[in-house]
């Protein structure tokens, strides 16, 4: 009861999900539940389908079989995080196992759904991923999401407090804090100075938001 009060009270968000699925009755049913809360869906049966749509525009979620009868859902999994690797990807199955479970995840899926699942499971798996990954947010608001992240785990990677981050990079406290909060965006100065503090390139930050 908790789960569906949170759900049904927290901001509704909308995401681009892409389904690979063997079986079109399921099909059919996800893309009627997804489309009934707002998400942006499309489906297909066919692996090379998915990687077209991938190519054209990269969706925010990919909902995969991983037990689709000719096709292999752990190539497919392979070969979507060697073109996309920051792809958030959900595995659906009729058939988990401990094992299967793990290899998934060996290759960075995001969860694991067994079916059948309600529409408020997979809209809280979806919910999570998009707060912790910035899934559906506009470029600007990712950007500062993920910057706020990364300066805030470089920060803890060498056990510093803000104001010892504030010393050494000349940034001010509160500027740091709303920063890591992603409440603020740094200026591409500051940004440099943090990075120069905590010995990181700043580059590599903004590659992982997508820039």
């Amino acid at each position: 009861m908790s789960e569906r009060k949170e759900s049904a009270t927290a901001p509704p968000i909308s995401l681009a999900i892409a389904v690979l699925d063997d079986d079109t009755d399921f099909l059919e049913f996800v893309q009627s539940m997804l489309s009934d809360r707002d998400h942006r869906v499309t489906t297909t049966t066919e692996p090379d389908e998915l990687f077209e749509r991938c190519q054209e525009s990269l969706p925010d979620v990919v909902l995969l079989d991983m037990n689709m009868g000719r096709h292999s859902g752990q190539d497919v999994l392979a070969q979507l995080h060697e073109r996309w690797p920051r792809l958030c990807v959900i595995i659906v199955t009729g058939y988990p196992s401990m094992d299967s479970m793990r290899e998934t995840f060996k290759q960075d899926a995001y969860d694991y759904l067994s079916k059948p699942f309600s529409a408020d499971q997979l809209e809280n798996v979806l919910r999570q991923a998009a707060e912790s990954l910035g899934l559906g947010l506009k470029p600007q608001d990712r950007l500062r999401t993920e910057l706020g992240r990364q300066i805030r785990l470089a920060r803890a990677d060498r056990a510093w407090t803000l104001k010892e981050l504030s010393e050494s990079s000349g940034v001010s406290v509160s500027q740091l804090s709303s920063i890591e909060r992603g409440t603020h965006l740094p200026s591409l100065d500051s940004l440099v100075l943090i990075a120069a503090a905590l010995q990181h390139n700043p580059s590599e930050w903004l590659a992982s938001a997508g820039f």
